[in-house]
Parts: structure tokens; C-alpha cells; sequence
């Protein structure tokens, strides 16, 4: 962490050789080959001199010039091959950046915790992660080897036309600072108008992800056009953002790129006075005018990069922003795994957005005994999804701890303790592939007969072979081709093949049939025999034979026992249990 605020610190090209990593040679051949191609830019000009002077010195003969004129075709090619391979070379390193600053920032949103992540907008995180990312191609791609060839060239002339006449190559600048002082009046205002089209464009993406995701709401509930305005109003502002910055930089803009390169603007009526008055040879007057050509057009290309440059910095800003999210606290390796898999909250406390949020737990005290079923109920909003997020270390506690064995999770690696989490919620996900490799993805590596017959001991082949192609269906994107009970039962046959030795399901049949969700019961019955199974359900009916019950409700354990000890108890959880049997008696 530190050293990628360090690097962010350096500028824009320690970020890019940061990200870099080993293709840094890459980008390192990319400057060698633009610098040779810089060298192969320059001695044209030199030759064209030589031309021009030999004709005006009354040289007719075509011998004298050929050679001049096939060695500028050959340095004009060798520049042209030099430049070819030196963004070749750079496209392949940029390419490479681009993955990796992907899977920094895929490697981060894994390791922080969910509610963090949850915070940030989708349509944000897919507008950094995708488009923006990937608008960054063009622009690293080309910094450093065109940056450097547009920046020695004009360097090189200058300098060799310091030797010829000193006088004159201060003459070719004169155009530059006043062409400069156009395009600083493009910078006024500069960050904010970019800042605002930034923000105006987040706005954008967001409200589309938002339209898009709702559209079946939307048409429901006739409010299609509401949310069409507000997708409308947000692209023009994004447009307006764009299109008023745009007109507020075109004058300084065109300002810069007439004037600066114009050299002979000075160069020609100084320079002729000068010859005029014998103080500069008409052979160092036409080589200052052919080099002044090629001086200050490549420090103007240097200078349209600004705004690229400018944009890449708020982008890897963004990065960061998601690069540096907090980490759940947990070591790189555990101080030591615990034996058994017993379960222990101690004066839990939560609350979302860190000790300064809202808490939802208040001192929790709970003990989950190994290899047997704990079954978590209260009214909705009580905390009980919250209760089984902490245990699968999808957050961090605020206060108190958990223990697994005995050791406090946050001395195990996320690895070693994910191992040993097998965690189904209701909202549920599969990935755009097949039914068969969203289950395998539960054991990678396992065979097709394997997969098969987790799907069987689950309750999930029946209805598999009942889909267009079976296991070969296509789950779509989040697993829209199904339904949600088939969703549901696939990612618990998917959990079910982890075989890990605590499984909590997280009102996993929340969107299944009384029938089906029997079924599930015993398939999942048999699979977890021995297990340490933690459960939330919305029908106390499935969980009356669980070992313990634990009742929440306002973010504080109200009761445990089992079924019977709390029926005889009376309270919230015999109030839950007449409610539910008189909703399945209605």
C-alpha cells in the first residue's frame, strides 16, 4: 500500500513502470527505438540543406544528387520502421498495464470488506474498471516513446542550430511563448471544468446502470417516463459539461496551434536582414530555415498530450481510489489454524460505514457448536444476516471478535479461512457459463461425473436434465436464464461441493416452493451430516429440529434453546411461531 502511494506520488510514468512490472524493458525499447528514429527525423533536414545550397550554387548534375536524395529516403523509412516498432513495442507493455491495474483492483475489491465495496456504485465501478481503464490505451501507449521523440527532436535541432548561429535559433522561439501564452488561456478553469464533466459523466453511467437494472420495475409501475427524464437530464448535463468546456478552450486552442509554429514568421525578415547585412552566409541561413520547420510542431504535439495526460491522472486517481479501499484485517499467512470448528462471538459490535456508522450489533454473545445445526430467526431487520456476514468474513467486526477454535479469526489468512466457509445467501449469483461449470466452480478440477453427482445428492439433477441442454444450459448473465428457485438450488449443490466443514445458508431457499424446499432439505440434510451448519429461514417450520435457536432483535440475542425450550419460554420467539402457523393454516 504504501509503495503504491509512493509511486503515485513520483507522477504519471512511475505509475505506468509501477504497473509495468516486468515490461518495463518493453517500454524501456520502446524510448531506445523512438530515440533512433529521432536521429533518423533529424539528418533529412541536413541533407535537404545540402540540396538546396548545391542548387543554388548553379550544381547540375543529377549524379551529385541521387545519393543525397536515396539517403533521405532511407532515413525518412528507417524513422517510419523505427516508429512502427517503438509503439508496437509500447502498445504491448500498455496492454499489460492495463491487466494488471484491472487485477490490482479486482485483487482489492476481493480482499475489502463487502459493505465497502457495496457503497460504491455499480455503474461506477464498471465505468472505472471497463471504459475508463481501457480509455487510458491510447494515451499510455504513446507517452513515452512519441513523448520522447516530439520532445529530443525539437531539443536536438535547437541545439545544432545554437552551433550554427546562435542569434537566429533564439529568432525561431520568438513565435513559441507568445503561441504558449494562447493555449495557457485554454488552462483557466481547467481542473474544475474537468472535474465537473468527470463527476457529470459518473452521474451518467450510474443512472444508465440504475434505468437499465430497474427497467422491468419501471414498466410495471408506469414510470417510464420519470426515470427516461432523469436518464435523459443526466446525458445532457454529461453533453452540456462536455460541449461548454470544449467552447471555453477552442479559442485558446486555435490561438496556440496558429501561432506557435508559425518560426518564419520571424525567422524569414530577421534572418534576411541579417544575410542583408553579411553577418549570416545564405548556406547557415537556408539549414536555420529548413531545421526552424521542424522545431516547434513537435513541442505543440507535446502539448496536446497535456489533456491527455490530465485525464489519466484523475483516471489512476480513481484506481486508487479503489486500489487503497481498506483491507479486511487479516495476515498473509495464518499464525496458526485452528483444530476444530466451533464457532465463538464475543461482545460483538457493527455498524455499517466503520465505529462512526449507524451500529447494528450491539455486544453480541454466541457460541455455534461444531458438526451441529444453529439456526438464526428474528423480525426482519434484526441483524441476523449481519450475524452470519461477520462469521463468513465478509466485513470486520467494530468490537468484540470471532473466533474460530478458539483463534481469533483475524489471524487466519483469507485463504485458509474461506477454505473452511461454505456460504449460500438469497441473492444468490452464477455466472454467464454453463450450469455445469458454475457447479464445478465449487472444486475446480472436478470431473463431469462429479459434478453430476453433487447435482444428484443435492436435488438439482432432476430438474438440470429437464433445461434445453442440461448441464450444457447457459446460466446467462447473474444466472437470468433461470429461474430464481433454480438459481437458489444450483448455488447450493455449488456450495455443497465445497465440503466445507461449516456451511452457512443465508435464507438460501428464500425463493423456493414448499415442495422443492422440503426436497432441498433432505438432499442438503445428508450433505452436511457432521457439519458445523449455520441457517437462517423465514419459515420457522424448517428449522424446529435445529440443535440450538438463536433469536435476535434489535441487533441484541433476545433467546436461545431449542424449539421447545422456546415455546415453553413464550416471548418474541412463540409470538414468531404462532404468526407463522397462522399464516400456513391461512
Amino acid at each position: 500500500m504504501n509503495k503504491i502511494k509512493k509511486e503515485k506520488e513520483q507522477g504519471l510514468l512511475s505509475r505506468i513502470f509501477y504497473y509495468a512490472g516486468s515490461y518495463k524493458r518493453s517500454y524501456i525499447l520502446s524510448i531506445i527505438l523512438a530515440t533512433a528514429g529521432v536521429a533518423c527525423e533529424i539528418i533529412p533536414f541536413f541533407l535537404t540543406g545540402n540540396i538546396i545550397n548545391m542548387l543554388i550554387g548553379g550544381n547540375r548534375l543529377f549524379a551529385a544528387y541521387l545519393p543525397l536524395c536515396i539517403w533521405i529516403g532511407i532515413f525518412w523509412t528507417g524513422r517510419v520502421i523505427f516508429h512502427t516498432f517503438s509503439t508496437g513495442v509500447s502498445h504491448k507493455a500498455t496492454f499489460k498495464v492495463l491487466g494488471n491495474i484491472r487485477k490490482v483492483m479486482c485483487e482489492r475489491l476481493a480482499k475489502a470488506p463487502l459493505g465497502t465495496v457495496l457503497n460504491i456504485p455499480s455503474g461506477e465501478l464498471k465505468s472505472t474498471m471497463i471504459e475508463r481503464v481501457d480509455s487510458m490505451e491510447t494515451t499510455l501507449a504513446h507517452i513515452i516513446p512519441e513523448m520522447t521523440s516530439n520532445l529530443l527532436a525539437p531539443l536536438a535541432m535547437f541545439v545544432i542550430m545554437l552551433f550554427i548561429d546562435w542569434r537566429m535559433a533564439l529568432v525561431s522561439l520568438i513565435t513559441f511563448p507568445i503561441g504558449l501564452l494562447s493555449f495557457a488561456t485554454m488552462l483557466k478553469d481547467y481542473g474544475s471544468r474537468q472535474a465537473n464533466y468527470v463527476e457529470k459523466t459518473k452521474i451518467l453511467n450510474d443512472t444508465a446502470v440504475e434505468y437499465i437494472n430497474g427497467i422491468e420495475v419501471i414498466k410495471a409501475f408506469g414510470k417510464s417516463e420519470s426515470s427516461y427524464g432523469k436518464f435523459v437530464n443526466a446525458a445532457k448535463e454529461a453533453a452540456s459539461s462536455c460541449i461548454d468546456w470544449m467552447r471555453a478552450s477552442l479559442g485558446g486552442m486555435a490561438g496556440s496551434l496558429a501561432i506557435a509554429p508559425c518560426t518564419m514568421l520571424s525567422v524569414l525578415p530577421i534572418g534576411g536582414i541579417l544575410f542583408a547585412l553579411g553577418s549570416l552566409t545564405s548556406e547557415k541561413f537556408i539549414l536555420i530555415i529548413i531545421l526552424s520547420v521542424g522545431l516547434v510542431t513537435p513541442i505543440i504535439t507535446v502539448m496536446s498530450y497535456l489533456d491527455d495526460f490530465a485525464k489519466a491522472k484523475i483516471i489512476f486517481e480513481e484506481v486508487d481510489g479503489i486500489v487503497n479501499l481498506e483491507e479486511l484485517k487479516r495476515p498473509s499467512e495464518s499464525k496458526g489454524l485452528p483444530g476444530k470448528n466451533d464457532i465463538r462471538l464475543e461482545n460483538v459490535h457493527f455498524g455499517y460505514g466503520g465505529k462512526e456508522g449507524t451500529e447494528i450489533l450491539h455486544g453480541i454473545d454466541l457460541s455455534i457448536p461444531e458438526g451441529k445445526m444453529t439456526a438464526i430467526v428474528g423480525p426482519s431487520g434484526s441483524g441476523k444476516s449481519t450475524i452470519t456476514k461477520l462469521i463468513a468474513s465478509l466485513w470486520d467486526v467494530t468490537g468484540g471478535s470471532i473466533k474460530l477454535g478458539g483463534t481469533d479469526i483475524r489471524d487466519i489468512a483469507l485463504d485458509d479461512y474461506n477454505s473452511r466457509i461454505a456460504y449460500v445467501s438469497q441473492d444468490n449469483y452464477l455466472f454467464d457459463m454453463s450450469v455445469r461449470e458454475n457447479i464445478r466452480m465449487g472444486r475446480p478440477g472436478a470431473t463431469d461425473a462429479q459434478v453430476e453427482e453433487i447435482a444428484r445428492k443435492s436435488g438439482c439433477h432432476d430438474f438440470i436434465m429437464g433445461l434445453e441442454k442440461g448441464y450444457e444450459t447457459i446460466a446467462g448473465g447473474a444466472g437470468g436464464h433461470l429461474s430464481g428457485g433454480e438459481r437458489q438450488r444450483i448455488t447450493i449443490a455449488r456450495a455443497m461441493f465445497k465440503d466445507a466443514p461449516i456451511v452457512i445458508l443465508d435464507e438460501a431457499t428464500a425463493y423456493t416452493d414448499p415442495e422443492n424446499e422440503a426436497l432441498i432439505q433432505s438432499s442438503v440434510a445428508g450433505l452436511v451430516k457432521g457439519k458445523t451448519l449455520i441457517v437462517i429461514a423465514h419459515r420457522l417450520s424448517t428449522i424446529a429440529d435445529a440443535d440450538k435457536i438463536v433469536v435476535v432483535n434489535k441487533g441484541r440475542i433476545d433467546s436461545t434453546g431449542t424449539h421447545r425450550e422456546l415455546l415453553a419460554m413464550g416471548g418474541l420467539y412463540r409470538s414468531m411461531w404462532d404468526a407463522h402457523m397462522s399464516s400456513k393454516d391461512g
